[in-house]
């Protein structure tokens, strides 16, 4: 019975830890106070307060996800504009040679 139930321990993925996560609600509840009369007395429980220095550890990777995105975003704008350009190019040719067999036709 042990054996089965190690191997689906083993077998199931790692479960999702939000204060692992720096874009989960975790982190919004970090940069609120939270502190009250009693917890300034007598410290902070560190069980039940998320880790400050795990978020800080975790933010540049959170920003440079972030980044990561912003600059993905900016290359499939780029890369639309520059579909859009060669497809007015693409027009412009297409009516040019139009133009060109038209005169050589009536010629």
């Amino acid at each position: 019975m042990r054996e089965a139930t190690s191997k689906s321990d083993l077998a199931a993925p790692a479960a999702f830890h939000p204060s692992i996560d720096p874009t989960s609600d975790k982190q919004a509840q970090m940069s609120q106070p939270t502190s009250t009369a009693t917890d300034t007395r007598r410290g902070t429980d560190p069980a039940t307060t998320p880790s400050r220095s795990l978020h800080m550890q975790l933010m540049p990777e959170a920003l440079a996800r972030v980044h990561t995105q912003e600059r993905l975003q900016e290359a499939e704008h780029e890369r639309l504009v520059r579909a859009v350009q060669l497809r007015r190019r693409a027009e412009r040719m297409t009516l040019k040679a139009r133009k060109a067999l038209a005169a050589v036709v009536m010629q």
